[in-house]
């Protein structure tokens, strides 16, 4: 799980900082840009300036040049160092006080402000005063479990707060006015504004030292038992995770994503984001350990080392290389918060492809996909690992520099035939989902014609959906991979998205005939014949309409028969040039005309009598062969009749003058029935056929459509014929008997009545006479019924009509007529215009009077 995060390099070597002085140590350390202030154990403040450099070879190294050192004249180590840029001052504690002194010459300020009685002290770096002028210092004061926060300005100190803690503290800092303290069994913090405090968690300082760190905004690193690193906030939570280091612990610092802990013999790097181990350095007699605006420095009683991080991205590829996928991905995650938005973002796309092409030589096809998508791919980098996927005209170029180190996928995968097999299929589902998605913008081309490739050589059922929907592939470069792996089925739909549609049919009129090899489909001549029927450049048609029918009559003539009818509305294929070419088809001619008569119902004569004499023509070539089955022979006459009974405009003479003396008796009496001469087609029925129930159909189907009366004369016209007493016979007797009963609501029963013999019983009749009888008494009631809806529909309008004339008539027993001057008796009048009542007959007589006589003032004669 290592990495290489940070390098150790020198900075200020001992015989720099000490010369042949043994005794000397150092205590504290400071940096400020570039200079470094150290604290030693007799009393002296050296300032360095530090360069950095960098050799030929890319190294870095550091080169400390002394500026000064000054003497404090305590005779007592000097504890600590802090810099205040701002104010270009050095606060320095020494003997449990707090000096400022120049930062430039190391000399007191001439105020001479100092604070006395301090343990030790920290620098708020996130102060909440505003004021740039002023730095604020919370120390740890002699006086027992008290707390005081200072303001230091350039010239003067100025106390601000002062606090109680329940115990001892022994380590402090400070964020806002949060103050992080390690206390004699604990650690709190106290919010020095409102004084309230929270409990974190306990700890011995008696037996190791707290460690009490500001890692960011209101958030602490903390030394806490069991050899854990602790991360808190100024709410008292945790939002890390906390690492596990030495039990021995002396120092720690964060350089982010990473935890540096220092002990007696080691520094060891943590990852915040992860919290495993990442790097481990021998370092023996380790001091201090701090961190200065990213700068991390590290030291020896003797002398100072710079911990240097190495860039993010070096320790990302470094991972990589290494095949630990999750870790770099992990880091470059982490690396989000100090790298400038658009720069994270180019990088860290780069590493989840980077990522993905690691994984998909491992074969994680599924991790790599996700990552391929995340980083927004080039879906030609997969590409490119197929030789000859990609189109010859594709402008592609690998990335510089490369994603991943694969020639091809035979240098991926070894030459294991397997493998490649699993990356093809991978390959093929991974362009079918992003083909329509904006991966594929600018390089449609590119992902289709490789996907059709892939599909062809793995013989892949998807290869014709991807040709018979919207596509993008090259047609130079995807005809001779598809003609090279057989695929001329596919090639074909090819020409044709390409709207070249006499080549796709070349291709597939070959494949028919046999002279290419693709069981694509085995149905290739119907999809041929579909394809022509939908076809709409007219030349292919005639072009490829002979040989489909050659091959089959009745399925090519689809070609015609399937045709949008639209079609012929604007001037294309007209039937009549449809059936000209017809002609020397016999089977194909006749199902086009059936489809322009039967289903398109079209009513032209020229259609309806050319299929009735192709009709009558096969009835008559059936009959003239002795070995004919009968099945066939009647299905023939049965089509015949049909059209013949259901065409109304059918040239009749020049049929029936077809059909005389052939023998077919049904179909002449048929055409006799449509020039009315239905005499002769009932004795055709009768006399010739003897088709009794014939003859009573032709009667039925001729009357279809047509009033009662003409019903009515064509049965009795029947009937006349069945009881003619110039050919009389028993069978035309019982025709005539069946006829009647079963047909008794057709006929006049008066006149059937005159017709038949005396010596016919009632029994024999019985049906007929309870029909007529019914009739008749059905005919009635319906007529009164009629008459009575009639009547009720008058007595309506009537009332109606009244109800516009104006209000009510009274009328009473007291009421005399105006004519007689005799009262009403019965509730009948006659009111006229004016509104006299009068006596129905009085009115009647008085109309029949002349006008001479009437005597009423109102001229009108309207009642």
């Amino acid at each position: 799980m290592s990495v290489k995060a940070f390098e150790l390099l020198p900075a200020v070597e001992r015989e720099l900082l000490m010369g042949d002085k043994p005794r000397i140590n150092i205590e504290c350390i400071e940096c400020c840009g570039k200079n470094i202030y150290i604290g030693t154990n007799d009393c002296f403040i050296h300032h360095f300036l530090l360069e950095e450099q960098c050799t030929a070879k890319g190294k870095l190294t550091f080169s400390a040049q002394k500026q000064l050192h000054k003497y404090l004249g305590l005779k007592k180590p000097v504890n600590e160092l802090k810099a205040a840029s701002a104010l270009n001052r050095l606060i320095v504690l020494c003997d449990n006080t707090i000096m400022v002194v120049n930062m430039l010459n190391l000399e007191p300020i001439p105020s001479g402000a100092k604070i006395k009685g301090v343990v030790t002290f920290t620098m708020n770096e996130n102060p909440v005063n505003g004021d740039p002028f002023c730095v604020e210092i919370g120390i740890i004061s002699v006086k027992k479990r008290t707390i005081q926060i200072y303001m230091v300005f350039e010239d003067r100190v100025q106390i601000v707060k002062e606090l109680s803690t329940p115990e001892q503290p022994s380590a402090i800092s400070l964020d806002g006015y949060f103050l992080c303290l390690a206390l004699t069994t604990q650690y709190i913090i106290l919010n020095y504004n409102t004084g309230a405090s929270q409990d974190l968690f306990p700890y011995d300082s008696e037996e190791k030292k707290p460690i009490v760190k500001r890692i960011g905004r209101e958030e602490f690193l903390l030394a806490a038992p069991g050899g854990l690193g602790m991360f808190a906030t100024a709410a008292g939570i945790s939002q890390r995770a906390p690492v596990r280091w030495s039990e021995n612990v002396i120092g720690a610092a964060v350089c982010f994503p990473y935890v540096v802990a220092l002990d007696e013999g080691f520094v060891t790097v943590h990852s915040m984001l992860d919290q495993q181990l990442k790097q481990t350095l021998a370092f023996r007699d380790g001091h201090i350990l701090q961190d200065f605006e990213g700068k991390m420095v590290l030291a020896t009683t003797k002398a100072v080392y710079m911990l240097v991080p190495l860039p993010l991205e070096r320790q990302i590829q470094d991972l990589l290389a290494s095949h630990r996928v999750e870790e770099a991905l992990v880091l470059a995650e982490g690396a989000r918060r100090n790298i400038p938005k658009d720069k994270f973002q180019i990088m860290y796309r780069r590493i989840l492809q980077q990522a993905g092409f690691i994984q998909f030589g491992q074969l994680q096809f599924l991790e790599a996909k996700e990552h391929f998508r995340k980083g927004h791919l080039d879906v030609r980098e997969l590409i490119s690992l197929c030789p000859l996927l990609l189109p010859a005209t594709s402008t592609f170029t690998r990335c510089h520099p490369p994603l991943h180190e694969f020639a091809d996928l035979n240098h991926l995968t070894q030459g294991d035939q397997e493998k490649i097999l699993k990356c093809k299929r991978f390959l093929i589902s991974y362009l079918n989902e992003i083909r329509s998605t904006e991966v594929a913008n600018g390089y449609r081309d590119d992902v289709d014609t490789a996907l059709l490739k892939l599909y062809a050589e793995a013989n892949h059922e998807s290869l014709l959906d991807l040709l018979v929907s919207e596509n993008s592939c090259l047609l130079l470069d995807s005809a001779p991979w598809l003609e090279k792996h057989k695929k001329y089925f596919a090639l074909g739909l090819l020409y044709h998205y390409n709207a070249q549609d006499d080549a796709a049919l070349q291709l597939w009129v070959r494949i028919v005939n046999g002279e290419l090899q693709d069981g694509t489909r085995t149905d290739l001549y119907d999809y041929v014949v579909d394809f022509l029927s939908f076809c709409s450049n007219q030349d292919l048609i005639w072009k490829y309409a002979d040989w489909a029918l050659k091959k089959n009559e009745k399925v090519a003539v689809q070609i015609f028969t399937r045709r949008p009818v639209d079609e012929e509305k604007a001037g294309k294929l007209n039937p009549d040039d449809v059936i000209k070419y017809l002609h020397k088809y016999s089977q194909a001619i006749i199902l086009y005309l059936e489809h322009l008569v039967l289903e398109r119902n079209i009513q032209k004569e020229k259609f309806h009598t050319h299929l009735a004499v192709l009709y009558l023509d096969s009835v008559l070539q059936l009959q003239s062969q002795s070995a004919t089955p009968a099945e066939d022979l009647t299905c023939a006459r049965a089509k015949l009749q049909n059209l013949l009974r259901q065409s109304s405009i059918c040239r009749v003479q020049l049929l029936l003058g077809k059909i005389k003396d052939t023998g077919l008796h049904l179909e002449c009496a048929t055409l006799y029935g449509k020039l009315e001469e239905h005499d002769k087609a009932l004795h055709i029925l009768v006399h010739q056929l003897k088709d009794f129930q014939a003859a009573e159909r032709y009667c039925l189907w001729t009357s279809e459509d047509r009033d009662s009366s003409y019903r009515q004369r064509l049965f009795h016209m029947l009937l006349a014929v069945y009881m003619d007493p110039a050919i009389s016979s028993d069978a035309l007797v019982m025709a005539a008997v069946d006829l009647l009963n079963r047909h008794a609501e057709v006929f006049d029963a008066v006149r059937v009545l005159r017709l038949v013999p005396e010596s016919w019983s009632i029994q024999l009749l019985g049906p007929f006479l309870s029909g007529a009888m019914r009739e008749s008494m059905h005919s009635k009631r319906m007529t009164q019924i009629a008459l009575g809806l009639a009547r009720s529909e008058n007595l309506i309008h009537k009332y109606e009509k009244l109800k516009c004339k104006g209000g009510p008539v009274l009328l009473s027993e007291k009421k005399g007529c105006q004519l007689c001057h005799n009262t009403f008796s019965e509730p009948e009048f006659v009111c006229y215009p004016n509104g006299i009542p009068v006596h129905t007959h009085c009115a009647a007589k008085r109309n029949r009077e002349s006008p001479s006589k009437r005597h009423f003032t109102n001229a009108s004669n309207h009642t």
